[in-house]
C-alpha cells in the first residue's frame, strides 16, 4: 500500500476521533479532560482492539486492517455510511455492497441507543451477528467482549455446532418456549438470505449450521420464511437470582438489524433485580 493512503488512513481516523465527545459514546466527561474527543483508550475499548493497534494505525505503521477492524472503528466513530465506505477505501477494502449484510449502524440510531440506559440493549446484523450491546445487556447476560468476534452469533449459540457452549450468555436462560424460538430463528435466517443472497458470512452460517446441527438441519428444510419479534425469558443470573424479562425485536429499515431490547415488568422484583444487576456491572458501552 502506498504511504500516502496509509498516512490518510491514520489521519482521518484520528480526525474523527477527535470530533467525537464523549457523551456521544455514552462515555463520563470529566474535568481533567485535555481534549474534546474520544481518547485512543476509549475508542479501542469501543471497537473491541488494544490500545497499541489503534496507536499504529494512527501513525501509520499498521496499513492493513481486516475488515472486521474497520466496521468495528466505523461503528464505534459513529461514522455515516459515506464516511464508513471511505474508511473502507482508505484500507484498501471494498466498502460493503447492497446485496451483503452490513455491520454498521447509523449515528443517529446509535445517539437513540446509547439514551436507553435504563433497559439491556443490543444490535444484532441480519445474520444474528451481535454488533453492538449497552452496559445493562452486559450486566444482565454477561460481558460479550470475552468471546471471540466470530463466536458473537445468537443463531450459534441457539444451534452449537460440536458441542459448542454459549457465548451470549455467561449464565442460564430459559425460553418460555424454546421451540417456537428456534423456530423463529431459523426461518429468520432463510428470509435473510432471500435479502443477501450473495453474503458470504451468511451462506458459511448457514453451512454450518446446517452440516453441523440436526435441529437446524430440520428446520430449515421446513422452508418455513419468518422473523423472530418477541419472547419471554428467565435469567438465572449469579448475583441477584432468577430476572423475569421480556424479549422485544426491533427491524431496523434496510439494513435488517435487529434491536433486542430487554425489560422487566414495571414496579416488580424483576425490575428492582435488573437495576441491582446494573449497578453491579462494571462494564462499557460498546
Amino acid at each position: 500500500m502506498p504511504p500516502t493512503t496509509a498516512a490518510g488512513l491514520g489521519a482521518t481516523i484520528r480526525t474523527w476521533r477527535d470530533r467525537l465527545p464523549p457523551s456521544a459514546a455514552a462515555l463520563p466527561v470529566g474535568r481533567s479532560r485535555r481534549t474534546t474527543g474520544l481518547r485512543r483508550e476509549e475508542l479501542a475499548d469501543l471497537a473491541g482492539v488494544s490500545v497499541d493497534y489503534v496507536v499504529r494505525l494512527e501513525q501509520g505503521r499498521a496499513t492493513t486492517p481486516s475488515a472486521q477492524v474497520v466496521a468495528s472503528l466505523a461503528r464505534a466513530l459513529q461514522l455515516t455510511t459515506a464516511e464508513r465506505d471511505h474508511l473502507y477505501l482508505l484500507a484498501n477494502l471494498a466498502p460493503p455492497s447492497d446485496d451483503t449484510i452490513s455491520d454498521h449502524i447509523p449515528p443517529g440510531v446509535h445517539r437513540v441507543l446509547t439514551r436507553l440506559t435504563d433497559v439491556a440493549v443490543a444490535v444484532f446484523a441480519a445474520d444474528w451477528q451481535l454488533i453492538w450491546w449497552n452496559r445493562s445487556w452486559a450486566a444482565l447476560l454477561g460481558d460479550p467482549s470475552t468471546s471471540p468476534p466470530r463466536n458473537r452469533n445468537f443463531a450459534r449459540d441457539r444451534f452449537p455446532v460440536d458441542g459448542s457452549a454459549p457465548h451470549l450468555a455467561r449464565w442460564p436462560v430459559a425460553d418460555r418456549d424454546p421451540g417456537t424460538t428456534d423456530a423463529a430463528v431459523a426461518s429468520d435466517l432463510r428470509r435473510a438470505t432471500g435479502r443477501f443472497p450473495h453474503d458470504p458470512r451468511l451462506a458459511a452460517l448457514v453451512h454450518d449450521l446446517t452440516t453441523g446441527n440436526e435441529r437446524f438441519a430440520a428446520l430449515w428444510a421446513s422452508g418455513t420464511v419468518a422473523a423472530h419479534r418477541e419472547d419471554h425469558k428467565t435469567i438465572a443470573h449469579p448475583a441477584v437470582g432468577p430476572i423475569a424479562i421480556d424479549c422485544d425485536v426491533l427491524t431496523d429499515g434496510d439494513s435488517d438489524h435487529k434491536i433486542v431490547i430487554m425489560t422487566t415488568a414495571p414496579d416488580s422484583p424483576d425490575e428492582t433485580k435488573l437495576r441491582l444487576a446494573t449497578l453491579t456491572g462494571s462494564f462499557a458501552d460498546r
